[in-house]
């Protein structure tokens, strides 16, 4: 194998794939990028931890055929490192030999026979074509509100609406609910039925930072019964649908709230991230009181001390004294696109809706925590 290819390119390519690869597997060819030929004048980039499977085209004058596996963090530091210049690759054996003007690098990979075979053919009979502005969008603001990635239930996934177009999207991990609506242009293979999916919130969010790799102004997106691909640009992402019966999340939202605060974002932030100094960090408690125009937020941890803060805000109802995970609250107010937000509150021990002024159509609930006393 022998190929030159411009140096950004390449690297782009690395950046986008090394995402789907495994540093410490079992399998030391899931740490590596499987790199091929494909034709005369397009190089091929595959990863894949067997969940996750990236494959990227990147442009390249080929000069003979072939593929191999190599480390992708090592390939990533060393093209790093080189100047906006072509790259010129050539396999001798199971090392490839990487130059670029005076530099020069031999890196042993691993055959690529070793690495997996990744299906990444689908029937386009159930497909969707979504803007990628409003639909990555969506994805930020409710991805952090899914169960962490390593737990294997449906709560880690994000559940995903696309009706003529509306699309909605959300996430739960039993302590708090981001759901958020968008209206899109959504071209479907079927538009009179709506397009459904629930997929890990992992996958979407390295199919977010991919994008901002990209200068594709579409995703399309195609299902099977099992399997999933999404296509942006160049690239593709293949991975498994998850299937099971996701909580009814619309049901878990008041339809109604008593009490309502304005807060402006950015003083709510700096006051919280003040106060979190002296929060027992094993349940990240603050208590917000909210009264005449005020709320006082404080915590303590019983092995460091005690600490209050306190910012004006637009409150006018009763008093009311309620305590949440901080983290849970600082998550929404650096997602919120909006210089102020409201806070939507019932009793105690009701569910709290925190909202950007600017958009209705974003809302974060989050489950108070019992006070002590």
């Amino acid at each position: 194998m022998k190929f030159v290819a411009n140096r950004d390119d390449l690297l782009n390519g690395i950046r986008i794939v090394e995402r789907a690869t495994v540093v410490k597997g079992l399998q030391p060819v899931l740490a590596n990028v499987l790199i091929e030929t494909e034709g005369s004048n397009q190089i091929k980039l595959t990863a894949t931890d067997f969940d996750l499977s990236i494959i990227t085209l990147i442009n390249a004058n080929v000069e003979s055929d072939g593929k191999i596996t190599l480390p992708a963090k090592k390939l990533g530091e060393i093209l790093s490192r080189l100047n906006d210049d072509l790259i010129n690759l050539e396999l001798n054996g199971s090392t490839a030999t990487i130059t670029c003007k005076n530099s020069k690098f031999d890196i042993i990979g691993i055959s690529a026979n070793e690495f997996p075979q990744i299906e990444e053919n689908i029937a386009e009979t159930d497909c969707m074509e979504i803007e990628t502005k409003p639909f990555t969008k969506a994805i930020r603001e409710v991805v952090s509100a899914a169960a962490g990635y390593e737990t294997n239930n449906l709560l880690s996934g994000v559940v995903c609406e696309v009706n003529k177009n509306i699309l909605e999207m959300a996430a739960t991990d039993g302590n708090r609910l981001a759901r958020v609506r968008e209206v899109v242009k959504n071209n479907s293979s079927n538009e009179e039925n709506p397009f459904e999916m629930l997929i890990s919130s992992k996958v979407l969010a390295e199919l977010s930072k991919i994008s901002l790799l990209t200068e594709s102004d579409t995703i399309k997106i195609c299902k099977e019964m099992k399997k999933i691909v999404i296509t942006i640009d160049k690239t593709k992402i293949v991975t498994r649908l998850m299937h099971g019966q996701f909580p009814k999340y619309n049901q878990l939202i008041p339809q109604s709230f008593p009490k309502e605060a304005t807060v402006n974002k950015g003083n709510l932030i700096a006051a919280l991230e003040r106060v979190a100094v002296m929060v027992n960090e094993k349940n990240s408690i603050v208590k917000f009181e909210f009264a005449d125009n005020t709320l006082k937020l404080s915590g303590d941890s019983p092995e460091a001390g005690n600490s209050q803060d306190e910012i004006d805000i637009n409150y006018t109802g009763e008093p009311l004294a309620i305590a949440f995970n901080y983290k849970f609250v600082l998550e929404f107010l650096k997602i919120a696109e909006s210089e102020e937000v409201k806070i939507q509150l019932n009793t105690p021990l009701s569910a709290t809706v925190f909202a950007p002024i600017s958009d209705e159509d974003y809302i974060y609930l989050v489950m108070p925590v019992q006070l002590r006393g």
